[in-house]
Order: structure tokens, then sequence, then C-alpha cells
């Protein structure tokens, strides 16, 4: 993909829809937010994901997407030092596991997509930063996504806060453009120059995910072929919006 030819302006009428996906998405991982506990299968939450979005005359964007095989689920589920792409399965949560949920949702041709992540039960003081960091990670991008502002503003941003607190992000795995494809550009990396990259114009959207890893700014993809886990098994955390670029302030679509 040649990501800065791959950029879509929405306009007024398309970012409306994109507010609708991106309400059920919400709305999905809310449902799915309230039956996480110590016990519960993530197949069991992908399920109930799925039911929601199909109720509201919705997709989930995620299932048979393209790859090394066709992804199977609606959620990405990625426990402890799983950071991205988990499948959901047999296996259950436990307490003390720190947890990542990311859907996506395609409602009249148009993509949401979100995530975040969450303590199972009673976790570490450190997980619990971990988690507060990559949450405020985002925050930070999100307010960087101003018409003017470069990606590298946006990126930098992250990538300051992030490793100012001792954590790593993935050079791999980034932020995308999202229309009407869940993969457009341009390209939004956690890492990144100030002042540098595309100029941000209103009409630009983008899933804005910063990936935060312990130990570790390295990765290994499992033998599922689709999750992505921290290369030393370190705890990993991942929040994410769909925001739109505006002449004024950002618009979070995902909510």
């Amino acid at each position: 993909m040649s990501w800065e030819r791959n950029i879509v302006l929405k306009s007024p009428a398309e970012i409306e829809l994109m507010k609708q996906a991106g309400h059920i998405n919400a709305l999905a991982l809310a449902e799915v937010r309230k039956n996480i506990r110590p016990g519960v299968t993530t197949a069991k939450l992908d399920k109930i994901a799925e039911t929601l979005i199909r109720d509201h005359g919705a997709t989930p964007a995620f299932l048979n997407y393209p790859g090394p095989f066709p992804y199977p689920a609606t959620l990405n589920t990625s426990i402890n030092e799983e950071m991205v792409h988990g499948i959901p399965g047999k296996r259950e949560l436990k307490d003390g596991d720190i947890f990542s949920v990311d859907c996506g949702t395609v409602y009249k041709g148009f993509v949401g997509d979100s995530a975040f992540t969450v303590g199972i039960g009673k976790i570490s003081k450190a997980a619990q930063k971990l988690i507060d960091v990559t949450e405020e990670a985002l925050r930070l991008g999100i307010e960087k996504m101003r018409a003017g502002n470069h990606i590298g503003d946006v990126s930098s941003v992250i990538q300051e806060w992030v490793e100012g607190n001792g954590y790593h992000v993935p050079r791999e795995y980034s932020g995308h453009g999202v229309g009407r494809q869940m993969h457009e550009g341009p390209q939004m990396p956690n890492y990144g120059t100030a002042g540098t990259g595309l100029l941000l114009k209103p009409g630009i959207t983008i899933a804005l995910e910063p990936m935060v890893l312990v130990g570790t700014h390295r990765t290994k993809v499992l033998k599922d072929q689709w999750t992505v886990a921290s290369a030393d098994g370190s705890l990993t955390a991942h929040f994410e919006h769909t925001v739109a670029v505006t002449e004024g302030d950002p618009l979070i679509l995902t909510v």
C-alpha cells in the first residue's frame, strides 16, 4: 500500500456516517466491558460484540479480514504480553490479567474502529500504571489532531510521553487512516519527529492507537499468524479512537 496516495478526505456527510458506525462500535465495546470478569471466555465476549453490531444493522469489520488466513472473529482479544490481534477462543480471563479489546464496525459503508485495555479483578500497581499511561498517550495524541499540524506532531507527543514514563512503542505497527476501508492513508506511527510528515487537513480521519510495551519495542507474531506479542513476554496495553480532523477541535467518532 502507498499510504500517502490512499488518503481520502471525508465530507461532513461522510463524517456523520462514520460517527454512526463509531457509535455502534462504542456500544459493542461497552457491552463487552460490562461482561468482562474472571472466568469469562474471550469467545463469549466476541459473540456479545457480534450480536450487538448485527442487531444495529451493521457488520463486524474484522470478521474475514484478509491475512495469512481470513480473520475468524469480530474482536481482537489480547491478554497480558499480547499487544494486538489476539483471536477469541476458549481461553478464560483470570484475576490479575490485563486485557485489550479492539473492535471494528461497518455501517452504511463506513468503518468505526476503537479499542481499550482493562484490568481483570485486582491487578498490580505496575499494570495499572501501564494502562493509565497508554490511555493518556491516546488523549495527548488526539489533542494534536488539528488542521495545520503534521503527522509527526501527533506521533512525537505519543512517543515522548510513553518513553518519558519508561515504556516503549512498537515500530512495526501503527495507527492508520480509516473510512470506507479499514486501512487507508495516512499511516500514523506512535513515534516520530514534530513538524515532519503529512500536513493534517480537515476531512482526514485516522484510527489513532497507541500501543505500549513494558520491556522492549520489539514484537513477535505468534503461531496463529495473527496475534502480536511483546518479544520479551512483558506486559502491553492498547487504546484507540477513530478521530476526524476538522476546522476546529479534533472530533472523536467512536463514542
